[in-house]
């Protein structure tokens, strides 16, 4: 991108504000796979459409509920009985839906990436590039972190390019590190985090109630026609199909968000989350972050919420230009060598050498460049071979830089540099055009001096 003469005077402001203006914000140019909405105040997952599904599953039995149950007993029987169930169910549904906003459209507690890797800190031997021996850098796999006495490694993510902080993981559906990673929940369309978790248990738990609540009323009306028309309990099941329906459905309901509420109840209570108690399995091992079970409780619902560590509706930083390192050593990803990449997205990591051998290349590609435009200027290359050597040197050109292009390319898609031995052979080429086409114009050109 072309940038002009800096302006002066009054105009330095008025260009400043408008650079900033152009600038995007960060919902706008943000790199996970969230949506947002209302300019960036809600974050919902990339699977939001199923947080609909789950509306309707709420909605739709309570206004069955309401519409051919709590109504009967407003019309049948007093109005002491089935106004309150009327008023109870909306006012609870309207608090279940409230804490199904709060868990699916807020940041679970989502890590912001780094723009580059941190500094490496381990040095591992010597790599050869260009016939100079370069020291190797290479940042570690883990890191180990002290957590109430006890040493827990943490992990360094190659995507977000940050060691992840203790209890936080990477999820592959939203693509973001996530603090206090709990589980990704389809129903909601969200990572369950640090910031969400307490909301998300809210509500299931508020869900299990409202089942419950229908599921009993529902019975109350049916006992309520059998004693009003003195029939047996079968008979007065067939006098309302519709509490029959709704007996069924939150039954099975009942099962489900029952038996979750229950297993977080556990979870809570030892101070674990989902991820943990699946892959970790703490009941064989000591857990560095159990504080007994009303510490735990304390910590999940009567300790703040830590603000978000980003600011959706914020200004793009101009990201500052990279500055290559002045120690001339190489720099290697942790799982450089290795034949995996990203544990959670599958890419390759970044390898720093294979940049400086490619850069190299160019560098000798447009010094050679020069090297023939300097002898087309003399005259004398260019009389006896016209175009000859321009057209070699041209046509190694064309494919060291479509070569170079491709890389440069596949980095900024997958961060990796690849170094392939087309890129050398093609190097050693055009090096060896040119040695032998300045031998031959020395040749050709002596006897004219004569």
């Amino acid at each position: 991108m072309h940038v002009g003469p800096p302006a002066r005077g009054s105009d330095l402001g008025a260009a400043g504000m408008a650079a900033d203006a152009e600038e995007p914000r960060v919902y706008e140019a943000w790199k996970g796979s969230n949506i947002f909405f209302l300019q960036g105040r809600f974050i919902f997952g990339p699977d939001v459409r199923s947080l609909f599904l789950t509306i309707f599953l709420i909605v739709a039995p309570v206004s069955v509920f309401c519409v051919l149950v709590a109504r009967k007993l407003m019309d049948d029987f007093s109005n002491t009985l089935g106004v309150p169930v009327m008023v109870v169910v909306v006012v609870f549904t309207l608090y279940d839906l409230t804490l199904l906003l709060l868990t699916s459209g807020r940041d679970p507690g989502i890590v912001p990436r780094n723009a580059h890797p941190p500094e490496p800190e381990i040095y591992e031997g010597n790599n050869e590039v260009g016939g100079v021996q370069t020291p190797q850098l290479r940042l570690p796999r883990t890191k180990d972190v002290n957590v109430n006495g006890v040493t827990v490694k943490v992990k360094y993510c190659d995507t977000c390019m940050l060691y992840r902080p203790p209890r936080c993981s990477h999820c592959s559906i939203c693509n973001n590190c996530v603090e206090r990673f709990d589980h990704h929940c389809p129903w909601v369309g969200q990572c369950i985090g640090l910031r969400n978790y307490r909301f998300f248990y809210m509500f299931v738990f508020s869900t299990t109630l409202l089942c419950l609540y229908v599921f009993g009323f529902c019975w109350v009306c049916i006992v309520k026609i059998k004693n009003a028309e003195q029939i047996s309990i079968w008979r007065a099941m067939t006098k309302t199909p519709a509490s029959i329906v709704l007996i069924i459905y939150t039954f099975i309901s009942v099962w489900f968000v029952g038996g979750l509420s229950i297993f977080h109840l556990y979870l809570m209570s030892t101070n674990q989350t989902t991820y943990e108690n699946f892959r970790y399995r703490y009941d064989r091992r000591a857990n560095p972050y159990n504080r007994g079970v009303v510490e735990n409780f304390k910590e999940i619902f009567f300790t703040s919420i830590a603000p978000s560590k980003n600011k959706f509706r914020a200004r793009v930083p101009r990201e500052q230009g990279f500055q290559p390192r002045s120690s001339g050593g190489g720099f290697m990803s942790p799982n450089m060598g290795k034949a995996v990449g990203d544990i959670e997205m599958g890419r390759k990591p970044v390898t720093w050498d294979e940049l400086r051998a490619v850069t190299q290349v160019g560098d000798l590609e447009e010094g050679l460049s020069n090297r023939n435009i300097a002898d087309d200027k003399d005259g004398e290359l260019g009389e006896v071979s016209p175009d000859l050597s321009r057209e070699v040197l041209a046509s190694g050109s064309v494919e060291v830089q479509a070569t170079t292009h491709h890389r440069l390319s596949s980095w900024g898609r997958g961060r990796s540099w690849e170094t392939t031995p087309e890129v050398q052979a093609v190097a050693a080429a055009v090096g060896e055009t040119s040695r032998m086409g300045s031998g031959s114009g020395s040749s050709i050109m002596a006897p004219g001096n004569l």
